[in-house]
């Protein structure tokens, strides 16, 4: 070989290396930024600052929940955004869990009170409607959960779909409620059981007011109006942490049962009567379910099982007072046999009673203990006016 073909060949050489070497720093360079654009996109969008260290003594974590305060800006699919107000909770109450880290749950179900917002000044929107209508209609809802056995957490998704749907329009009709009743059930229905009715069933209990394409077509507007969005924390998912946490004794397992099923169904009637009123979407579900949780328990056992502080939930507390005086004055809840269900699982399928004649005595009490709470008006010999201009004591 001569010199020169000797040395072009060292010069390739040479140039491939260099290439190589190149193409390996390219790869790393590459690989590290789409590490850093993965983590990035994993970190929360409402990120809990100020994590605690395991096993230590650590002060509350600040937590964003909603307050209802419309911004001037909306996002570009139109849906108006909601500016936050800061509430005070402790570390994570749930054990050590074998099938995930609890803080990391505790933090998504916290951020899932964020994501998802729920409002009663949809209201506003919609002036041919009125509260009245929404109670019969989840009412009407509740009924026909317990007619095809669906458990509870479907119906009360239903109802987290009804009025987010609410809130994302304009002007609707009395006469489209039960369609969009009927078909949020639908939706729930599809995420939540195993064995759901068929849409013809859906169709049927309407008594003839929607037909089965009414009910997909309207599908189709609520799911990407919702943009899609259909696992909220539910009340019923709150309530059901809470006493299983409370009730949790050697056996850290909290995918297993532990609590007592008459107890869960007391507080569950309770929580069926308040979410009539459309002031329980005054407050978020976890507040809610605490709220409840307190009047068949303490304060003690509620901030041990959910972070919350009194000051966090004596709002939603004295609101719930009335429904609690109502569910009292009634026949206590029992559990209820369904055919083809385990007597395990009794507990969680959706009862109905006559909510609607509830909630009417329930609202009274709340008008009285107001109308008690607000100052009493001066009679009218008791108004201090002026003395006419010959009655003035002279002088002179």
């Amino acid at each position: 070989m001569s010199r020169r073909s000797g040395r072009i060949t060292l010069k390739d050489r040479n140039e491939n290396t260099i290439h190589t070497i190149k193409n390996t720093r390219k790869r790393k360079s590459e690989q590290c930024s789409k590490r850093k654009t993965r983590i990035a996109t994993e970190k929360q969008s409402y990120e809990i600052q100020n994590r605690w260290a395991q096993g230590g003594v650590s002060p509350c974590v600040l937590v964003e929940t909603p307050h209802k305060e419309l911004e001037a800006a909306s996002d570009r699919s139109g849906f108006k955004q909601y500016r936050f107000k800061n509430l005070f909770i402790q570390p994570s109450p749930l054990p050590c869990l074998s099938w995930a880290n609890s803080d990391d749950v505790w933090i998504k179900m916290l951020n899932k009170e964020l994501k998802y917002i729920h409002d009663k000044s949809f209201m506003e929107r919609h002036p041919k409607l009125q509260p009245k209508m929404r109670a019969i209609l989840l009412d009407w809802l509740l009924e026909v959960s317990e007619v095809y056995t669906l458990h509870r957490e479907t119906f009360y998704l239903a109802q987290d779909f009804f009025d987010r749907f609410m809130l994302t329009q304009d002007d609707i009709s009395k006469s489209r409620l039960q369609l969009i009743g009927i078909t949020s059930l639908f939706i729930a229905s599809k995420t939540e059981e195993i064995y759901p009715p068929k849409l013809h069933d859906f169709a049927y209990v309407t008594d003839g007011a929607c037909d089965e394409e009414e009910i997909l077509e309207m599908e189709l507007i609520m799911l990407k109006a919702l943009n899609w969005e259909l696992c909220p924390v539910t009340v019923i998912s709150w309530l059901k942490l809470y006493i299983q946490m409370s009730s949790l004794k050697e056996s850290p397992n909290v995918l297993e049962p532990q609590f007592s099923q008459e107890t869960y169904i007391q507080i569950t009637q309770l929580l069926d009567l308040c979410i009539l009123d459309i002031s329980a979407l005054d407050y978020q579900y976890g507040v809610l379910a605490a709220a409840a949780f307190y009047h068949f328990t303490s304060m003690e056992v509620v901030q041990k099982v959910s972070g919350l502080t009194w000051d966090s939930i004596v709002s939603c507390v004295n609101w719930m007072t009335p429904f609690v005086r109502t569910v009292s004055a009634c026949d206590a809840v029992r559990l209820k046999d369904f055919r083809k269900v385990a007597a395990e699982d009794r507990h969680n399928i959706q009862t109905h009673v006559d909510y609607l004649a509830m909630l009417n005595d329930a609202q009274q009490r709340q008008e009285q203990s107001l109308a008690r709470l607000s100052p009493a008006p001066l009679q009218t010999e008791e108004i201090l006016t002026p003395p006419n201009s010959t009655e003035k004591p002279s002088n002179h």
